[in-house]
């Protein structure tokens, strides 16, 4: 039963989701002006404009997260988005991975798939272990965490395209 504030689980999803769709209209609003179509560019803008008023609707949940109080975060933003985004592009892959091998039939592509899921696991914990080393990912705290998220999120939405 919800007393007003959001349980643990579904702030780590709203971190999740906040964090890929930041990345995402980062990269949207960097690469719309290169694409050579016009139909297409007309669905990049789409797109961006869909994910803006849905990271706005997100952002209103976050001071509803529970938090912890810590230090202050390192401000490195180009290295942030870049780590970041590594990040969040092998966490899909992973994902993807695990989804492709409950739907393979053939023990060697499965192997296969399995042996490459294992080595995307070991690249996921590089690229954290790298990003926690230098204060651009803060997993046990909370409110950084969080205070991040708003940052890149507000961040993405205000970025000229």
């Amino acid at each position: 039963m919800s007393n007003g504030s959001l349980a643990y689980h579904e702030t780590l999803e709203l971190h999740e989701l906040v964090a890929m769709e930041s990345d995402m209209l980062m990269t949207l609003k960097k690469e719309v002006n290169h694409v050579p179509n016009q139909e297409l560019k007309n669905l990049y803008v789409a797109s961006i404009k869909v994910l803006q008023r849905y990271i706005k609707d997100l952002l209103v949940f976050f001071p509803k997260a529970p938090t912890r109080t810590g230090d202050e975060q390192r401000d490195r933003p180009e290295m942030g988005y870049y780590a970041g985004s590594l990040l969040i592009q092998v966490k899909t892959l992973i994902r993807a991975y695990a989804i492709a091998i409950t739907e393979t039939a053939t023990p060697v592509l499965r192997k296969t798939l399995v042996n490459q899921l294992n080595g995307m696991i070991d690249l996921h914990a590089q690229i954290f272990n790298f990003m926690s080393k230098n204060g651009l990912y803060n997993a046990y705290d909370m409110k950084k965490l969080i205070e991040n998220d708003v940052k890149n999120a507000n961040k993405a939405i205000d970025m000229k395209y």
